[in-house]
């Protein structure tokens, strides 16, 4: 028995290594840590300067989702080429973007703001029901209007330009063009992101009042618009994220598209390290290549497709017990 199951294991790996595989195994791991990494950033972003676990980030991702494929498939009718689709698009993500920012920088003053001085689990309590009130509030919406994701949001998949659809002959694979595009997406927000914390005047206020608040108001610096800002900007990245996630059949809109995304998400940040981005884009790539990996085991030879997610929680017990603070964690985070 221990032979047959040897030999079987053996044949398997074998079939792994070809270079095909392999090769085929990492695209889809830097696609899975693209998509990782743009959900996780803005998360991040919150909570490396003000403290904030914010619970409705998911809910952000998914109002996203959803607004970038209402407004894809308003658009749909007056784009009829590939480049006007893709144009499209980028209208659809710079509104969502704007209109996330908004919301984001509401619920900061509205809400957040009143919460500083106090303990963190007021703070968790308060986003953790906000989420459920936007879960619902869209849930409603779509039941209202009829926009079920398994009838008209099916047309805000079918707007993908034919490149997206199509496949990319890379030599040792063909790739679907959409997983080269995510690849794309999420390296430019890594690289937008990093370029305004570290090349912006305003990114060098953000890393002070994240750094000593109290110097940073001592200098003339309004830190609570700093703080605004950035969490106008988290939730802002998120709904892009989301916007980007309507295009991708494993995710599309749906109301549980927020907890499907925020769970990863802290996953990510925690693997990472709270409040450092540069252990956010580590860690989403260590999970993306660990989902990877773990989809093709699961999948091709033992066939559980719930095992790959197990997985990655795996990987965040691992990193609990072994370093608790994460790859790149600091003792404290939170400038306020």
């Amino acid at each position: 028995m221990i032979e047959v199951v040897l030999a079987g294991f053996l044949g398997s790996l074998g079939e792994f290594l070809q270079p095909s595989n392999l090769a085929s195994v990492f695209v889809d791991g830097l696609s899975k840590a693209a998509l990782y990494v743009m959900i996780a950033s803005g998360l991040t972003l919150i909570f490396g300067l003000m403290g904030v676990l914010n619970f409705a980030h998911g809910s952000m991702t998914m109002i996203g989702a959803y607004l970038g494929g209402l407004l894809m498939v308003l658009m749909v009718g007056q784009a009829s080429g590939p480049g006007a689709r893709l144009l499209a698009f980028f209208v659809a993500l710079a509104v969502t973007f704007a209109v996330l920012a908004g919301i984001g920088g509401v619920v900061e003053v509205g809400l957040i703001r009143r919460l500083y001085d106090r303990p963190p689990v007021y703070q968790i309590l308060l986003t953790f029901g906000l989420t459920l009130v936007l879960d619902e509030l869209v849930r409603i919406a779509v039941l209202f209007y009829g926009m079920q994701p398994t009838s008209d949001w099916q047309a805000a998949l079918a707007t993908k330009p034919g490149f997206l659809d199509s496949s990319v002959d890379l030599g040792l694979v063909s790739v679907p063009g959409l997983d080269l595009f995510e690849i794309a997406f999420g390296a430019a927000t890594v690289v937008g992101l990093w370029a305004f914390l570290t090349r912006t005047r305003y990114g060098l206020i953000i890393r002070a009042g994240s750094e000593d608040a109290e110097m940073t108001e001592a200098l003339g610096i309004d830190v609570r618009r700093v703080f605004t800002v950035v969490f106008a900007l988290g939730a802002g990245v998120a709904g892009a994220a989301g916007t980007l996630l309507m295009w991708d059949a494993s995710w599309a809109a749906s109301v549980p598209l927020a907890a499907d995304t925020l769970l990863p998400a802290f996953v990510v940040v925690i693997i990472g390290g709270l409040g450092t981005f540069r252990g956010t884009v580590v860690a989403a790539v260590i999970v993306g290549m660990t989902d990877a990996v773990m989809t093709w085991w699961f999948q091709n030879v033992v066939e559980f497709t719930g095992l790959p997610e197990m997985t990655i929680f795996l990987i965040l017990v691992i990193m609990l017990i072994l370093k608790p603070q994460g790859l790149f964690g600091v003792e404290e985070v939170g400038g306020h």
